[in-house]
């Protein structure tokens, strides 16, 4: 144990435990097809940690679309997503690695996603992680999407943790805003589409999982505590 209180690790799920930049730069293609509206890289990389139904009511202009349509179009594209994904499924490098770590050194462990659920319960699967996690949180557990911190308050509330004994995985810029708006130790990680300044709001940046251990996430914890 590196702790004598509760502390916990709250990761992001896209391009934080799996690597899936790709995927969904591919399934947001065929939805920009379909729904005639082409959506450029720029565009994709400001949609990193939002919701695929705040995405297409946004791009392609809620008075457009029903609320029914959004709904559709935001399943078949998270499908399609899946059947991409689960075909070879990318995980991020170290990330089951680092999730044993910290279940050994006594963490709780949350995913804190705006994703669905069937997302979350796939890449969780994928990683063989189910044993490590005491609480999943998706983009349908909540009413506000990062970077609102909602998603990590009801992550932590599941915890039983208070949130500034509360760390952060997150790659996305609303995410680390999120994490700092809940009074947690925002961590960095500098993966696909991102670059130092669109992350500097974090409290800690590292280039890859294996970078962290449980002490030292532990320790910059009591950092933020001190």
């Amino acid at each position: 144990m590196v702790a004598s209180v509760p502390r916990a690790v709250i990761f992001d799920m896209d391009g934080v435990l799996v690597d899936s930049y790709q995927a969904h730069w591919q399934s947001w293609h065929f939805m920009a097809d379909e729904l005639g509206r082409g959506l450029t890289e720029e565009q994709f990389l400001t949609t990193f940690g939002r919701t695929s139904r705040e995405i297409i009511a946004e791009h392609w202009g809620a008075d457009a679309l029903t609320p029914a349509q959004i709904a559709d179009f935001d399943q078949r594209k998270e499908a399609l997503y899946r059947e991409l994904v689960d075909k070879d499924f990318p995980a991020m490098d170290g990330a089951r690695e680092l999730l044993q770590a910290l279940s050994q050194a006594g963490f709780r462990l949350a995913v804190g996603s705006s994703g669905p659920p069937a997302n979350v319960a796939l890449t969780v699967e994928r990683l063989g992680a189910q044993a490590y996690f005491h609480a999943l949180v998706n983009g349908k557990d909540v009413k506000r999407g990062k970077p609102d911190p909602e998603v990590f308050l009801t992550a932590a509330a599941r915890l039983g943790v208070e949130p500034a004994y509360c760390a952060v995985v997150e790659d996305a810029p609303v995410g680390i805003a999120a994490a700092n708006a809940a009074g947690m130790t925002s961590i960095a990680l500098l993966s696909t589409g991102h670059t130092l300044e669109s992350v500097a709001a974090a409290k800690h940046v590292v280039k890859s999982l294996r970078e962290l251990t449980p002490e030292r996430i532990a320790n910059w914890i009591d950092q933020s505590r001190a």
